[in-house]
């Protein structure tokens, strides 16, 4: 930890570009003078993939033409050691203050799922739902692909830990099935006998 940040520590450059891909930081603390790959083709790297996550560079060179290299390959400041903690601490926060979060679009096929706005489309049709419908499919949206067991759902969606009438999910299903298969589309949700569900194009 650092201050309160969660950090997970890469010794080389394709270890770092692993983590990155596997766990998305909010921020990343990057070196110039890495093995394996050095800090500036890590940061083209990364900048190939994320457009807004803040990239702070972190090295012993501080010449004008090294911060250069650093800025053009997509870093977005520079900090040359020795620096203090503080120092460090308040770029952290001024960085993510200044990064704008793209707004969640959830697709799955044809479906189009927008949390901010509890907005759900299919082709272009605006799929009109209840409170309780709509967070049930934005759960087996997030679980694309996935089987979510009925246990899940009474805990995620209805907030029981304990198993309710099994028709109520059966209910509620077939709600969103009239609603999403309106215009004769495919059905995207999968029931999986004596498991759960699983929403798929």
């Amino acid at each position: 930890m650092l201050k309160g940040y969660a950090v997970d520590v890469a010794s080389s450059g394709p270890e770092g570009l692993d983590i990155f891909r596997e766990t998305p930081p909010d921020v990343v603390l990057l070196d110039l003078m890495l093995p394996g790959i050095d800090g500036v083709e890590v940061c083209k790297r990364i900048r190939a993939v994320s457009e807004d996550v803040p990239i702070i560079m972190l090295t012993a060179l501080d010449s004008v033409s090294d911060k250069v290299r650093g800025l053009e390959a997509g870093a977005d400041d520079y900090i040359t050691k020795p620096f203090s903690f503080d120092e460090l601490s308040a770029r952290l926060a001024a960085a993510l203050r200044r990064r704008v979060p793209r707004e969640e679009i959830l697709e799955v096929g044809e479906l189009t799922i927008n949390p901010a706005s509890r907005e759900v489309s299919r082709v272009g049709r605006v799929v009109n739902l209840t409170n309780r419908e709509y967070e049930l499919l934005e759960y087996l949206a997030r679980n694309a692909g996935k089987v979510v067991k009925k246990q899940t759902l009474f805990e995620r969606v209805w907030g029981y830990d304990f198993d309710l009438d099994s028709d109520v999910i059966k209910v509620y299903i077939r709600y969103l099935r009239r609603k999403l298969n309106e215009d004769g589309e495919s059905d995207m949700i999968h029931s999986v006998r004596g498991v759960g569900y699983m929403l798929k194009p």
